[in-house]
C-alpha cells in the first residue's frame, strides 16, 4: 500500500508540473493534458492493484505450504545399553555381560486437536527369533480423544496406569542402570494391555482413570510377571478392571494410588481352581529444589487354593529412592528395595536390594549411569552396573 500511494503522489506531481507549462489562455490543451494524466493515473491505479492481489495470493500460498510441512505426524524414541558385572554368592552363577537392553521407536499422528493416534514398537536384546535372546514387540498403539477439557479416552494397546515407572520409563527420566526390582517382578512393569481407558481431570491437580482390558494369564507358578500375554492373541476368558487417583496440586508432590481386580487369574484354565486376584499399590514423589525422595508399596492378594499352596497368595513388595540433583549434569542416588513373591510362605522368601549411584547427564535426553548392587535376604549377590540411554 505504501508503494501505491508513493506512485500516486509522483503521478500527481507530474501532472501539475505538466500543468504549469501549458499556457493559462489555452484551455482546450490544458483539458487534453489533464485528460491524459486521468487516463495514466487509472492504468497505474489498476495495475497497482492487481499487483497487490498477487502478491497477497502468494503470500496465501507461502504461508498454506509452510503450514502444510509442519508435519502432523511425530518420531522419537529411546534406547539403552547396559553393563552389568554382578557375583551370585550363593549359586554362583554369577552374571557379566553387556546388552542392548532396550530399542525403542514412538510413531504418532494428530488427525485433530482432539484426536490423536500414538505407537510404541520396541526391540529388546537386539536380536528375536528362534534361538536368539530377544523379542520385538508392540507396546503400544491406541486412539485418543478429547471429548472435552475434562474427559479424555483412549482405545487400543496402551501401559496399565499403575506405579511410577510403568508409564515413564525412558533412561534419562529415573537412576539406576537397571530399573527398580519392585516394580520390575510385582506391579509387573513394562506392564501393556488391550482395552479403553477414561482420564476424567476433576480438578486442578486431581486426575481419575478407569480401564477395562485384557488381563494377565498365570502359569501353574503363580508368576506375576510371567503371566503377561502381551497382548498376542491374549486370552480374553476373564478381564481386568483397573482404577487409579492421582493428585498433583502441590508443587513437587504426586501423589497415586491403583487398584486392579481379575476375576481368575489363569483365565479359567481347566482343572485349576479360580483364583481371583487384587493388586493394591500406591506411590509418593516429592521435589524440592535438587533434592527427591519416592516411595512406593504395591502388593498382590490371590485367593485360589493352588497359589496358597505355593504360599503365592500373597506377593508385595516397596522401595524408597532418594536422590540429589547437583547440577544440570550430575545426581546422586540411593534406593532400598524389599519384595518378596512367596510372602505367603512360612519359609523367609524375602528379597533385599540396595543401589548407590550416580548419573551424569550429557544432555538433557543423554544419560550415563553408574551404580553399585548388594542383594540380600533370600538372595546373595553383588557388584556394579553401567550404562548408557537416550531420548528423543
Amino acid at each position: 500500500m505504501m508503494m501505491k500511494k508513493t506512485l500516486l503522489a509522483t503521478a500527481l506531481v507530474g501532472m501539475f508540473a505538466s500543468q504549469g507549462a501549458v499556457a493559462a489562455d489555452d484551455s482546450a490543451e490544458l483539458r487534453k493534458i489533464i485528460e491524459q494524466q486521468q487516463k495514466v493515473l487509472q492504468d497505474l491505479e489498476k495495475r497497482l492493484d492487481e499487483t497487490e492481489k498477487r502478491v497477497e495470493k502468494t503470500a496465501d500460498v507461502v504461508e498454506e505450504s509452510a503450514s502444510e510441512s509442519k508435519s502432523a505426524t511425530t518420531i522419537g524414541g529411546y534406547g539403552e545399553l547396559h553393563y552389568n558385572n554382578i557375583t551370585d554368592n550363593k549359586s554362583g552363577k554369577d552374571k557379566k555381560a553387556i546388552d542392548f537392553h532396550r530399542f525403542v521407536l514412538f510413531f504418532g499422528h494428530e488427525f485433530t486437536e482432539s484426536t490423536r493416534f500414538f505407537s510404541e514398537v520396541e526391540i529388546e536384546h537386539a536380536l528375536s527369533g528362534d534361538d536368539k535372546p530377544g523379542e520385538v514387540e508392540l507396546e503400544q498403539a491406541y486412539i485418543e480423544h478429547d471429548f472435552n477439557e475434562m474427559f479424555t479416552g483412549k482405545a487400543g494397546l496402551f501401559l496399565v496406569p499403575v506405579g511410577i515407572i510403568n508409564e515413564t520409563h525412558e533412561p534419562p527420566t529415573f537412576y539406576g542402570v537397571e530399573r527398580n526390582p519392585v516394580e520390575k517382578n510385582i506391579l509387573p512393569a513394562t506392564w501393556w494391555e488391550a482395552g479403553a481407558a477414561l482420564n476424567v481431570k476433576a480438578s486442578p491437580g486431581l486426575a481419575f482413570d478407569g480401564a477395562i482390558t485384557s488381563g494377565l494369564k498365570v502359569d501353574e507358578t503363580y508368576n506375576i510377571r510371567g503371566g503377561r500375554q502381551k497382548v498376542a492373541k491374549a486370552d480374553a476368558s476373564d478381564l481386568a478392571y483397573t482404577a487409579r487417583v492421582k493428585y498433583t496440586g502441590v508443587t513437587g508432590l504426586e501423589l497415586a494410588a491403583t487398584a486392579q481386580y481379575q476375576s481368575d487369574l489363569t483365565q479359567s484354565k481347566a482343572g485349576v481352581d479360580t483364583a481371583s486376584a487384587t493388586l493394591l499399590t500406591a506411590h509418593a514423589i516429592y521435589s524440592i529444589q535438587g533434592f527427591t525422595v519416592k516411595a512406593l508399596y504395591a502388593q498382590w492378594d490371590i485367593d485360589g487354593k493352588e497359589a496358597e499352596a505355593l504360599g503365592r497368595d500373597e506377593q508385595n513388595g516397596w522401595y524408597i529412592e532418594p536422590s540429589y540433583r547437583i547440577n544440570e549434569s550430575f545426581g546422586v542416588f540411593a534406593r532400598y528395595n524389599e519384595y518378596d513373591n512367596n510372602a505367603g510362605n512360612s519359609e523367609d522368601t524375602k528379597v533385599e536390594q540396595t543401589n548407590l549411584g550416580i548419573n551424569y547427564w550429557l544432555h538433557e535426553n543423554v544419560v550415563f549411569k553408574a551404580d553399585y548392587e548388594k542383594v540380600g535376604g533370600a538372595k546373595d549377590a553383588d557388584g556394579f552396573n553401567l550404562g548408557v540411554g537416550y531420548q528423543f
